[in-house]
Parts: structure tokens; sequence; C-alpha cells
């Protein structure tokens, strides 16, 4: 486990937060339970049929557990009643929000909504649409965000770049191909989550294959304008670019590529131009570098939920847990 990660968890701790677990028929999310409740750094919802998570953890303790089944439980009514009256504009109706909330993916994000949990990780068994959507419908966006993407904390071992080799990498998981305007939005709020989670001042880095006009091209203006609107949003966050990575992260490439960047070659957050490199240097640095890397992460929903992969470990599911507690505590 990295630095970053310990920390977090020891957060977690100091002040413990509720959070759901909607996907209670997958053994890892009854481990990672398991896992969590031994070290006392959240409460635990889960969503589904007592019987049926009793037969599945086997010898796991789950002692402490809350287990919620959406079908037998008294606020039904109230959490389908909720949602008919915030979707009804959409042509929702009560039969369908019944419906709705019979899904443990709706059930859980309602339960944040209504105060009873405090985040929600979900995605070891369904998709980031699936997983995402309830939010969105039912809890939106946070105060003052336009756009909710996702990124990346990567622990990079034995590196002397970044935040003692922790960076932020955004968005690696959820806008495909983001305009200058949202790009800057993940800039920022990527700054102010860098901060939150890794308790240090954010240096963030717009990417791009050209460093301060090396390049033309509508590419390189789309990460200038970008760059341009992120600092009249942020003008005491550090931002700069357009920057190469080298001359983003190595300071005596930044000399020569950059010199006058207030970064000075230290970034430890970067923001990618779209998806493709995001998620593209994301594994990359997992699998080459042997980094460790949590996520994908959500910024900008008004209550913390989170997705996982579908090739998640019991240990993924726990650790993301443990940084959706740190986001609910902000």
């Amino acid at each position: 486990m990295s630095q970053f990660l310990d920390r977090i968890t020891q957060r977690a701790k100091e002040d413990k937060k509720t959070i759901v677990l909607p996907e209670s028929t997958d053994i890892r999310v009854i481990k990672a339970t398991a896992m969590i409740l031994e070290k006392g750094f959240a409460d635990i919802v889960l969503v589904g049929e007592e019987d049926k998570i009793n037969a599945l953890k086997g010898d796991l303790n789950i002692d402490g557990v809350k287990i919620v089944n959406p079908l037998t439980s008294e606020k039904f009514e109230d959490y389908a009643n909720t949602f008919y009256e915030l979707r009804k504009h959409k042509g929702m109706t009560i039969e369908k929000a019944r419906e709705t909330m019979k899904n443990p993916l709706y059930w859980g994000v309602m339960m944040v909504k209504k105060g009873e949990a405090d985040g929600m990780v979900a995605g070891a068994v369904n998709s980031t649409a699936d997983t995402l959507r309830p939010s969105l419908q039912i809890l939106k966006t946070a105060p003052g965000v336009k756009l909710v993407s996702a990124f990346f904390i990567m622990c990079v071992p034995d590196c002397e770049f970044g935040h003692n080799g922790t960076f932020l990498y955004a968005d690696s998981g959820l806008v495909e191909n983001p305009n200058a305007e949202e790009l800057s939005e993940i800039a920022v709020c990527s700054g102010r989550t860098f901060k939150n989670l890794v308790e240090a001042e954010p240096k963030v880095a717009m990417l791009s294959y050209s460093s301060y006009g090396s390049a033309k091209s509508e590419l390189v203006d789309k990460v200038i304008e970008a760059t341009r609107l992120a600092k009249e949003k942020a003008p005491d966050m550090l931002i700069d670019g357009e920057l190469q990575v080298d001359a983003a992260i190595v300071p005596a490439i930044a000399k020569s590529k950059a010199k006058d960047s207030p970064l000075k070659g230290q970034a430890n957050v970067l923001v990618f131009p779209d998806l493709n490199v995001g998620n593209i240097a994301y594994k990359l640095t997992e699998r080459l570098a042997k980094a460790e890397a949590y996520g994908p992460i959500t910024q900008g929903i008004a209550k913390p939920i989170n997705d996982l992969s579908r090739g998640c470990s019991a240990e993924d599911i726990a650790g993301v847990v443990a940084i959706t507690a740190v986001q609910a505590q902000e």
C-alpha cells in the first residue's frame, strides 16, 4: 500500500463516514467489506437480500455491516416518491419510479441523497454509464461545478517527479473529447481535488504535443484557450500550458523547452487534452512504471459517487471506499 493510501485510510478513520455498496452479489464486494470493517475506516451499507449475502460471505467476518433490501424497506415509497418528484418534468411516472427504485444502484444513490449514506462506490459489475447515471439524475453536479469528470491518483515508486511520485491524471476515465471550456473546468476541479486528497499544493499542467507554441494546430489552440480560461477561473492556482509532458514534470527539460513556465517542471496535476490520451497515459504509467493507480474517481457530483473498473480486486474496492470517505468529509 502506498503512503498516499495509508494517509487516506488514516484520514477516513478520523471522521468515519458511511459508504453504500450496492453490488452485494459479487464476492469481491463482500471481501472488501470485511477488510474495511476490520480496519475501521468506514461504516458500510450493503444493498441486497440478507440471506443471499450471508450465503455468499462464507467465513468472511462482516459483523457490523448494515444490509438494506429495497423490496422490503419501509422507505421504499418515500424513495420512489422523491425520485418521481425529481424526474416528473422528464416524463417520469410514479409506477416507473417504483420500478427504478428496485435497482440497487438507484437505491444507493437515493440513500446518499437522503443523508443515510455519505457516498457510494459501484462498478465492479456495472458499467460506468450505469453507475453514474443515477447520480446525475438524483444528485446532479456540485454547486458552482458545470461538469462531472474523472481522474486517477497515480503513485509511482522511486520517482523524483510530481509530489513525491504522486500525480493526479485527468480526465482519464469519463469526458471523451472536452472542448476548451470543459477542459478548463477539468483543470480547476482537478487542482482542488489534488489539494484535498493529497494535501499538497496543486501544480497543474495543461498537456499537449506542443510547448509554448512549438507547434500550431487546432489541437494546440484548444489547450491554449483552456489554459487561459482555467487561469481566469482560479487565479490563485498554479496552472500553466500548453506544455509537453517532459517540460511539465522534468525541471531540466523545462529550463530548455519552457524556461518561463511558473511550474518549473514540477507539475503534479496532469490535464490531458482528451480521453484517448488520458486513458493511455494512466495505463502506460501503471504497467511500465509499476505505479499504483487509484480510480477512476469522479469529481463534480454533489456527493461522492465513485466508479470501479470491472476488473477490480477487493483491495481496489477498499481503496476507493477510503478515498470516497475522505471526499465525503469535504
